[in-house]
C-alpha cells in the first residue's frame, strides 16, 4: 500500500483535498468515485515537490502507461467516455467537466484533441458537432449517439449507454484473441519443433546410412531428402514464404480481396458460422444502441451496417434502409436479408409491436454473443488436440524412418 495526494470535486462543483493508502493510482480513483467524488489529480505522497522548488518543472498527476505512446488508441477513448459520463452525471457543466479532463494527465495527442473539443464549445458548437471535427477518433455511431443524448436532453445517460456498449465490443474481441492465443503458440511450437528435427537432428544420421545404398528405407530416404532440401534451400524458401504471406495480407487489404476472402471464410464449415454470428452481434449490439438512444430508425440502420466489416453480410444488408423507407417494418427487413435466424427475427418483431425495439436488439446481441463465445470454445476445444496429433505425428514419422535405416543397417551387418 502506498499514499497518495488527491485533489477531488463534489457534486456540487466545490474541489476537496486529502491523503489516503491504495496499491496504485487507479485503485486511488476507484476509492475516490465510491464516494461519490470525480478525481482531478492524483500522485504519490512521496513525489510531493519540496518547499523552494517551485521553480522546478513539476511531474504531471497520475501518469499513465498510455502518456508513452502518443497516438490516440481506442482505450483512450473509452477512459475519456467514463470520465465524461461520471462528471456530467455528477452535475457538472460540460465546457467545465471538458477542463478538468485535460487536468487529468493524458497523452499529448489526446490532450491535444480536447483542448480543440473544448474551444469548440467554449466558441458556442454543440458536443456532438465539436466531435464531427475528428472523425479518425469518433466515428459516425459515437457522433450520432451525443447528437441523440443532445436532442433528448439525456447526454450523461448516452455517453453512460455509449460506455457499455464501447466495452462490450472490446471485451468481445479481447475474448476471441485471448482464446486463440495458446493454439497459436502450439502451432509455433509445432513449426519450430519439425524444423529442428529436420535440419538439426536427421543430418547427425546422414553418415551412418551412407554405405547402404539403395538398401535404405523409402521413409528414410524421405526424410533425408527433406533434410538435405531444408539444409540447401531452407533460407530461399523462407523469404518466399514471407513474400507470399506479405503479398496476401497486401492483397486481402484491396476491397476486391477482403470480399473475396471473407466470402470463402464464410463458406467454412464451423468459422464461417463464428464469423456470421460475430458480425450479426456488432450490428444488433450497434443498432440497439443507437435507437435505445434515441437515434431514428433509419439512422440507426445505415450506421449500424456500416459497422459491419464483411463486405458479403453488409451487402446483404443493404436493402434495408430501402425496405424501411417503402413502409415495411424492421422485422421483415432483417427477415429479407436471410442473414438472421427465425430467433432473432421473432425478438425483434417482440420488440417491434411491445414498443421495446432497443433493448430486444440488445437481447439479440447478447444471444449471438454467447452463441459466438461457445462456438469459439468449441472450435479450440478441437483445434488444440488436432495440432497435438500433428506434431506428434510428425515427430513420430521422422523418428520411425531414422529408426527403419537403423535396422537396415544391422540386417546388412547379419
Amino acid at each position: 500500500m502506498a499514499e497518495f495526494i488527491w485533489r477531488a470535486t463534489e457534486r456540487s462543483g466545490r474541489t476537496q483535498h486529502g491523503r489516503l493508502d491504495a496499491a496504485s493510482a487507479p485503485q486511488a480513483a476507484l476509492q475516490l468515485r465510491s464516494r461519490g467524488l470525480v478525481p482531478l489529480s492524483i500522485e504519490a505522497a512521496s513525489g510531493a515537490l519540496p518547499q523552494g522548488a517551485a521553480d522546478l518543472p513539476r511531474p504531471r498527476p497520475w501518469s499513465l502507461s498510455l502518456r508513452r505512446n502518443p497516438s490516440i488508441s481506442g482505450k483512450d477513448i473509452l477512459s475519456v467516455t467514463t470520465e465524461l459520463s461520471i462528471m456530467l452525471r455528477a452535475g457538472l457543466p460540460l465546457a467545465y467537466a471538458l477542463k478538468l479532463l485535460l487536468e487529468m494527465g493524458h497523452n499529448p495527442a489526446l490532450r491535444t484533441l480536447l483542448q480543440e473539443v473544448l474551444d469548440d464549445v467554449k466558441g458556442g458548437a454543440p458536443l456532438s458537432r465539436a466531435l464531427a471535427r475528428h472523425p479518425a477518433q469518433f466515428g459516425e455511431f459515437y457522433v450520432s449517439m451525443v447528437r441523440a443524448g443532445e436532442a433528448g436532453g439525456q447526454l450523461a445517460v448516452v455517453l453512460e449507454r455509449l460506455v457499455g456498449h464501447m466495452e462490450r465490443i472490446a471485451a468481445m474481441r479481447e475474448n476471441v484473441v485471448s482464446a486463440a492465443t495458446y493454439p497459436a503458440i502450439l502451432l509455433g511450437v509445432s513449426v519450430l519443433s519439425v524444423i529442428g528435427m529436420i535440419g538439426f537432428v536427421v543430418p547427425q544420421f546422414e553418415k551412418l546410412f551412407a554405405d547402404l545404398g539403395d538398401a535404405i528405407p523409402f521413409a528414410t530416404r524421405v526424410v533425408l531428402m527433406l533434410s538435405h532440401v531444408f539444409r540447401d534451400w531452407g533460407l530461399l524458401i523462407g523469404i518466399v514464404l514471407v513474400i507470399a504471406v506479405w503479398a496476401g495480407r497486401r492483397w486481402a487489404h484491396t476491397p476486391a480481396g477482403h470480399a473475396k476472402l471473407q466470402a470463402r471464410l464464410l463458406r467454412l464449415p464451423l468459422v464461417g458460422k463464428l464469423l456470421l454470428d460475430f458480425q450479426l452481434t456488432v450490428f444488433a449490439r450497434t443498432m440497439g444502441t443507437l435507437v435505445a438512444g434515441g437515434v431514428s430508425l433509419l439512422g440507426a440502420i445505415e450506421i449500424a451496417i456500416s459497422t459491419v466489416t464483411s463486405p458479403p453480410v453488409r451487402q446483404a444488408m443493404s436493402g434495408m434502409a430501402s425496405s424501411i423507407k417503402g413502409g415495411g417494418r424492421l422485422t421483415q427487413a432483417l427477415a429479407e436479408t436471410r442473414q438472421f435466424e427465425p430467433l432473432a427475427v421473432n425478438l425483434v418483431r417482440v420488440g417491434e409491436e411491445t414498443g421495446r425495439l432497443g433493448p430486444m436488439l440488445l437481447e439479440v446481441a447478447q444471444l449471438l454473443d454467447r452463441r459466438v463465445e461457445t462456438g469459439v470454445r468449441r472450435l479450440l476445444t478441437l483445434l488444440e488436440p488436432a495440432l497435438i496429433l500433428l506434431l506428434g505425428g510428425l515427430i513420430a514419422t521422422i523418428i520411425v524412418s531414422i529408426l527403419l535405416g537403423i535396422l537396415a543397417i544391422n540386417d546388412l551387418a547379419v
